[in-house]
């Protein structure tokens, strides 16, 4: 039987497929450092309030990439090169999901749109973000190897939803709601096929690595087209929902330092 457990220890328990998949987390996790690094840096005199908050989500971001690199190292294993059908972070650019990387390279002050915009993404893409990082802290926050890993990232990244959350809230109220909303409903339904496709392409590259049988991979395909079918029924719904989170000023203040592994 199959079963989200089963099928993440299958993974961790084997070098080259917990090698991939810790390549393909530390290089999204960079990517993000990288794009709140230079959005902070951009940010326009009328949200500048909103840089130290944004400077702390691409500290957070930078620090989870450091810890899956670094849970590599304590396997004596080094990263590989992302396929490019998994890079997620590449794909939602492609369908214009976040800044795009060009006006990002730009010395150019963003616009009050800009920042809109990019907080109703990253509401969205948090949501996966925190979804799956609860499954894994779920069935692994006792892991005796990549459990402190687990805990601390999903910790980070339900603060990153508590935040979106409440920026997006008080710029609703300032006068951007229409904008908001439009822009969440098509962040939602261009992410839930991005993640489709991704988690296929990730399953084919880890069913070759671990020698699955059609079977297997047929069933494993099978699961990720129900999850797309019900996520574009309704469950993109609760990617675009706003309310006030219980964490409030949930990035105030510093990242917390990376977890040392031995």
């Amino acid at each position: 039987m199959l079963s989200a457990r089963g099928l993440f220890q299958e993974i961790f328990d084997n070098d080259a497929s917990f090698r991939l998949f810790c390549s393909i987390a530390a290089s999204g996790e960079a990517q993000g450092g990288w794009e709140n690094a230079r959005i902070a840096a951009l940010v326009p005199e009328s949200q500048r309030g909103l840089s130290p908050k944004i400077v702390r989500h691409g500290a957070d971001e930078d620090k989870h990439g450091r810890i899956f690199n670094a849970l590599l190292r304590k396997r004596g294993l080094d990263p590989v090169d992302v396929p490019g059908d998994t890079d997620y972070t590449m794909l939602l650019e492609v369908r214009g999901i976040g800044l795009a990387h060009e006006k990002l390279r730009a010395d150019q002050p963003l616009s009050e749109r800009d920042i809109v915009a990019y907080l109703a993404h990253s509401r969205v893409t948090e949501q996966r973000a925190s979804e799956q990082m609860q499954l894994l802290r779920k069935h692994f926050a006792d892991h005796p190897d990549i459990g402190k890993a687990v805990r601390m990232i999903s910790q980070d990244e339900d603060n990153h939803l508590a935040y979106c959350h409440e920026e997006l809230l008080r710029l609703a109220a300032a006068g951007h709601g229409r904008t908001i909303q439009r822009i969440l409903r098509e962040s939602a339904l261009a992410e839930i096929k991005v993640y489709r496709d991704v988690s296929l392409a990730v399953m084919d590259h880890m069913g070759r690595i671990l020698g699955w049988s059609r079977a297997r991979s047929a069933a494993l395909a099978a699961g990720i087209h129900a999850v797309y079918l019900y996520e574009r029924l309704g469950g993109w719904h609760r990617m675009v929902s706003l309310r006030m989170p219980e964490r409030r000023d949930a990035l105030s203040g510093p990242a917390s330092a990376a977890p040392e592994f031995a």
